[in-house]
């Protein structure tokens, strides 16, 4: 256990107790620092990172009872592959454990292939000055990702024991998070629960189905809130979080979200069609997310509304809605008889 003798603010030190003696020095550590991987402690032990009795060891070396063990944080380096952009965030709320930021469509939330810059990890890289780093580079930690042309809430860790106190609720579906949808098409009632495997599709690695033999479990808890007719307003809660979940299981529904070119179809009415082109993109937006904070042991939620983009493709159909009533109408007058 610690002595509460802490050299400096990264300095941490400890007596090894008699139940830990004969265990391996990195072993021992990663019991002590959970929030830190043995593969970051390992390396930390061979830079001289560790001591055991003011000597440095390796990461093999056997401990015995009573030993005091030193371990200071290396401050975090940093990264090579990442630089800081000046890009706008909308930011929800802020402390020094994390940041929640209303992702605006379009915008990429890490690296990779064909986004190796212009994303929201670049722009975290300059928005936040308290960065105290994830793995020991001084980076975000993205604990959750939200797909590129679907908005709303994200949750971002700035320390490695946020990181993993978060991933960890996530893990365990301690978290809130609840998505706006339009959808075309009518769902079969007013509210339901699509409780499926998840995996890859075998027909297409760059996508993920219901239909798979062998996958993970998958629920969503799904309520029509508007019917629009020819199209409708869902909203979706998780009790799960896998790649793409909202999208997969709404048309395994057969309520594809409007504007997905992956898991939908190009709708056959024309002017949800023409709706659909002018959004372009899924009609997704996270709305709610709450969790508990790590630090304070808090329950935090946030709204957010939809986008602009979607808010005008929900307000385009609703004059869609609008014009069927009204065209009934008049037929239903023409049809009825007059009276004498």
């Amino acid at each position: 256990m610690s002595t509460g003798l802490p050299v400096s603010s990264r300095q941490h030190t400890f007596v090894v107790s008699p139940t830990a003696a004969g265990r391996r020095l990195d072993l021992v550590l990663v019991a002590e620092f959970p929030q830190v991987s043995r593969t970051q402690l390992t390396r930390q032990v061979s830079e001289g990172a560790v001591t055991v009795n003011g000597q440095m060891a390796a990461p093999s070396r056997k401990v015995r009872a009573g030993e005091v063990i030193a371990w200071t944080k290396p401050a975090a380096r940093p990264s090579r592959e990442l630089r800081a952009q000046d890009i706008p965030l909308h930011v929800v709320y802020e402390d020094g454990s994390l940041v929640v930021l209303d992702k605006p469509p379009g915008l990429v939330v890490h690296p990779a292939a064909g986004h190796e810059d212009g994303t929201l990890v670049n722009a975290l890289l300059a928005h936040c000055r308290d960065l105290r780093g994830i793995g020991g580079e001084l980076r975000p930690g993205i604990v959750h990702r939200l797909d590129k042309d679907t908005s709303g809430l994200l949750v971002v860790a700035k320390d490695d024991a946020t990181m993993a106190a978060l991933g960890a609720d996530f893990a365990i579906h301690r978290v809130r998070r609840v998505y706006d949808a339009l959808v075309v098409g009518r769902p079969p009632r007013a509210a339901g629960t699509i409780d499926t495997l998840h995996g890859r599709d075998p027909h297409d690695r760059k996508r993920f189905s219901t239909r798979v033999k062998t996958g993970r479990r998958a629920i969503t808890n799904w309520r029509l809130v508007e019917d629009l007719g020819r199209a409708a307003l869902l909203q979706a809660e998780l009790e799960t979080g896998r790649t793409h979940q909202v999208r997969v299981h709404l048309a395994a529904l057969g309520c594809p979200i409007l504007g997905d070119t992956t898991y939908g179809r190009s709708p056959r009415d024309a002017a949800v069609r023409k709706i659909a082109q002018t959004l372009g993109r899924q009609a997704l937006h996270a709305r709610v997310l709450g969790f508990v904070h790590p630090r304070t042991g808090a329950w935090l939620e946030f709204q957010s509304d939809p986008p602009a983009d979607f808010a005008a493709a929900l307000d385009s159909l609703r004059v869609l809605v609008a014009d069927d009533r009204a065209k009934a109408n008049a037929r239903a007058q023409t049809l009825s008889p007059k009276g004498g």
